[in-house]
């Protein structure tokens, strides 16, 4: 009893602030918590078929549909910026919760429950939205699947948070193979399912004896199944899966709203913070012409079929999970920064194998026979593999100088830093093709073709529109002169930040005054 009192007395928790510089990390050892990984795995895996595998599905769709144009495409993109931004609301899923259904669990369960009920309410009107023949509802569609993605980006932040405390201390570091694991696993899934399993011309040519009408499943069956997944998964884990209670957690503190967003203020009054917020925003402009989404929208668009392609960029997930395995030995050093810039020119010069690619399909200058399906396997093969070595480069370095005491906030807002960069980058990439390219009617020079009204009226008359100046292959050297620009202007500046200390990194709480610890009733005044 006494020594219980002394561990919880003021001198002790005023402590709170001390910074652990042991490194007497325990061996990982999974016995008795298999099952806290399948619930992680299983998470992660709902989280990616409603995420991402979504925001892939859909615009598939909308190009095949070949009613939208670029622009219409651009807009549909914006639906991943909640995932960007979920760094606005993350102090509120720390600081609001109800404590008898659990810290975590309290956004968990109606976050999930909400997404099957939007899943619900595709189902029923996906065929309206997106016709087989028709224009698709671009704009009903954009409102739905941002809310989805809000929803998504909320239950990220609440499992990431879990997991820190849903397994034992010593196993904490399996959370991001079941976070990588799970998300690669669920967007593969759905991509797959909203592409292929509902094209009739793929399952008549692979998956049935016979040729049948409509494909293995049809979109709004789809969404139905999701919605019940998502229902069914939710109430399991109401039933069987039981919340740590975090009052009882070492050095347990309540932050309240107001004390987190000030946490946020401090990590940016770290001034190396704004040289590395600048290069994470602009990094990804370089590699933009040649992100995923624009490229599948190129390909497709240049005449493969969507199905080959789709199945193609699924089988890069396996990628995906299996180099951070391979690379994990020259980026878990000291200086993974290193390993991420040198891999910068490269990933430039890859980019232009893209390029020349669609190009020569542009022209007509190559068919598809088996070997050129090989080559677009190998020309991916390279760039994700590129990819993900510079996504695990980049977290390792993230990992290493985050705060330890308030690392949850502290990796999020590096991390959004980076999904920012990724997705306004690319939105802005497939605007403005529609931008710089020039048409012109073969019948009437006047009519540029610049709007839907415009290409109608060409073809009505007997028409067509031409092709003056395609604006993918201008924006593509666009976007590598800046990345070779980016490479020069930053190289030295985050080398240099790289070498500053830990200590650098450490965020001063001088605004965070006073924090009560609800289990003891003591107040704990930090660095007043």
């Amino acid at each position: 009893m006494m020594e219980s009192q002394a561990k919880n007395s003021p001198e002790n928790l005023v402590s709170l602030t001390a910074v652990d510089d042991s490194n007497s990390a325990d061996v990982p050892n999974l016995k008795g918590d298999w099952h806290n990984l399948f619930v992680l795995l299983l998470l992660y895996t709902m989280q990616g078929i409603a995420g991402t595998g979504l925001c892939i599905g859909i615009p598939v769709l909308l190009q095949i549909n070949k009613n939208v144009t670029y622009k219409e495409q651009a807009l549909f993109s914006m639906v991943t910026w909640p995932y960007s931004l979920k760094m606005l609301w993350a102090p509120l899923v720390d600081a609001l919760y109800v404590q008898k259904m659990g810290r975590r669990k309290s956004w968990l369960i109606p976050v999930q429950y909400l997404i099957g009920g939007c899943f619900i309410y595709m189902g029923k009107n996906i065929d309206e939205w997106l016709p087989e023949t028709g224009k698709p509802d671009v704009l009903k569609l954009f409102y739905v699947v941002f809310f989805v993605q809000t929803l998504v980006a909320t239950q990220d932040i609440v499992v990431d948070a879990w997991a820190l405390t849903m397994l034992k201390k010593n196993n904490v570091v399996y959370a991001s193979n079941c976070n990588l694991v799970g998300a690669m696993l669920g967007i593969m899934i759905n991509s797959l399912f909203l592409t292929v399993f509902t094209s009739e011309d793929f399952c008549n040519k692979y998956l049935r004896f016979a040729p049948a009408k409509g494909g293995l499943v049809t979109n709004a069956y789809l969404f139905y199944c999701w919605a019940v997944l998502f229902i069914l998964i939710t109430t399991s884990i109401i039933i069987f899966k039981k919340e740590k209670d975090n009052r009882l957690e070492v050095n347990y503190v309540k932050l309240n709203i107001i004390q987190n967003y000030l946490l946020v203020l401090d990590i940016l009054k770290i001034p190396s913070i704004w040289v590395l917020t600048i290069a994470l925003l602009t990094t990804e402009i370089g590699f933009a012409a040649t992100s995923q989404s624009l490229i599948t929208l190129k390909l497709i668009d240049a005449g493969l079929p969507k199905d080959n392609v789709m199945v193609i960029i699924s089988s890069m997930y396996i990628v995906k999970i299996i180099t951070p395995i391979i690379v994990s030995k020259y980026t878990s050093g000291p200086k993974p920064m290193s390993v991420y810039l040198k891999l910068i020119p490269f990933r430039i010069i890859w980019s232009i194998t893209f390029v020349v690619f669609i190009y020569y399909i542009n022209n007509g200058k190559i068919d598809f026979p088996i070997y050129n399906y090989v080559i677009l396997v190998f020309i991916f093969l390279i760039n994700y593999s590129t990819f993900t070595t510079m996504s695990v480069a980049r977290l390792a370095w993230f990992n290493r100088i985050s705060d330890p005491r308030f690392g949850g906030t502290y990796m999020t807002l590096l991390n959004t830093l980076s999904h920012i960069s990724i997705h306004w980058s690319t939105s802005i990439a497939i605007f403005m093709i529609d931008v710089l390219t020039f048409k012109e009617c073969s019948l009437d020079y006047k009519n540029n073709c610049s709007t839907s009204n415009l290409s109608n009226t060409c073809k009505s008359n007997g028409g067509s529109c031409i092709v003056n100046v395609d604006g993918y292959y201008m924006e593509s050297a666009m976007c590598i002169l800046f990345g070779i620009g980016w490479y020069y202007i930053f190289k030295r500046k985050l080398i240099n930040v790289q070498a500053k200390s830990s200590s650098h990194w450490m965020v001063n709480v001088k605004n965070n005054k006073v924090m009560k610890n609800e289990t003891t009733g003591y107040k704990m005044v930090e660095n007043l």
